[in-house]
């Protein structure tokens, strides 16, 4: 059996291109005792991907390695066990790589249940939906009746915390960068307003909708919309720092926030990762399954077919094209 996967070749500069990826075919050995073949479905493609091809090495996770397999969450199926804990046709899910079949060891995947869509585990029962729950919830502690702006808000993290706060009771406010994103925004997903950070005047836009100013402010995004909101921050409001995806190709901020707001309004500003909370999301996921059940949460994916069309893919989450959250497809069910 012949496996494909993609590597690291060389450390990007600005977007990425073909050149930064080499795409390896091998046969695939014998599978050893104590370990179990998983065949992979979907791979997530994340923002932070872009900081783990970086040489950086001051972050949460190491740089991934010149010549290893691009990291990446995903899911699959078991198609072959030699090991205690993980059976022929169970669903794992955790960090799979962009490959088309790995080897592991029980402990290295968590096995999923098969009651709910495969796909879900890629959008409200993944990284996304875990990252707007803990982040919106456990660090940004709303509390009902208060005011909440998202930015990024029609990404696949910033739509699921709009909705979330909308559940818990919140005003919720979405920043997005295109008019039908504002639309969907509304329209479907039930946001109070949207603003266009393109063409609309943000800071005209956040004090008509919150004249009294912001109490909670969920930042995905960096640059123009992150300094709207900072100006438009109550004093003792907190701000959860997600992403700054705007920044993270190595481009300049379109416009840099005045900082001095923090101490003058008296702000909290705290960030935080998923991979420190890993032990917290049976909880979560107990508790968005619950919201969803309820018809609470929506959540749409951009499906794009082959591991092959994975690199240049990986660029849509910087330009704005996605719509939903990113994946790609690389086996059948």
């Amino acid at each position: 059996m012949q496996n494909k996967r993609i590597v690291l070749a060389s450390r990007p500069s600005g977007r990425l291109v073909d050149t930064d990826f080499e795409t390896h075919n091998e046969a695939l050995p014998s599978l050893e005792e104590g370990k179990a073949r998983v065949r992979v479905v979907y791979v997530s493609l994340d923002p932070a991907m872009r900081g783990w091809v970086s040489p950086a090495t001051n972050s949460y996770l190491p740089p991934i390695p010149l010549g290893e397999t691009m990291r990446s969450l995903g899911i699959g199926i078991v198609t072959e066990s030699r090991c205690e804990g993980l059976s022929e046709g169970d669903w794992v899910s955790g960090f799979t790589g962009w490959t088309e079949h790995l080897d592991v060891e029980p402990g290295a995947l968590s096995v999923v249940p098969q009651n709910v869509p495969m796909e879900a585990y890629m959008g409200v029962f993944g990284l996304a939906g875990a990252t707007a729950y803990h982040g919106l919830v456990k660090v940004g502690e709303p509390k009902r009746g208060e005011t909440l702006c998202v930015t990024g808000a029609a990404g696949s993290v910033g739509s699921l915390v709009g909705q979330i706060g909308k559940a818990l009771g919140l005003r919720v406010i979405g920043i997005a960068g295109t008019k039908a994103k504002c639309d969907w925004l509304v329209n479907e997903l039930g946001f109070d307003a949207a603003l266009n950070y393109k063409t609309d005047d943000l800071d005209a836009g956040l004090q008509a909708f919150s004249p009294e100013g912001l109490d909670l402010h969920f930042e995905n995004v960096g640059g123009k919309p992150f300094a709207a909101a900072l100006r438009n921050m109550k004093a003792f409001g907190r701000i959860v720092m997600c992403g700054f995806i705007s920044v993270y190709n190595g481009d300049s901020p379109d416009e840099m926030p005045d900082m001095t707001a923090i101490v003058r309004r008296r702000l909290t500003l705290k960030g935080f990762v998923m991979t420190d909370h890993f032990e917290t999301y049976p909880e979560i996921f107990k508790a968005l399954g619950e919201m969803l059940q309820a018809g609470q949460l929506k959540y749409r994916l951009d499906i794009i077919e082959g591991l092959e069309n994975a690199p240049e893919a990986l660029n849509k989450l910087f330009d704005g094209s996605n719509q939903g959250k990113l994946v790609v497809k690389v086996s059948d069910l």
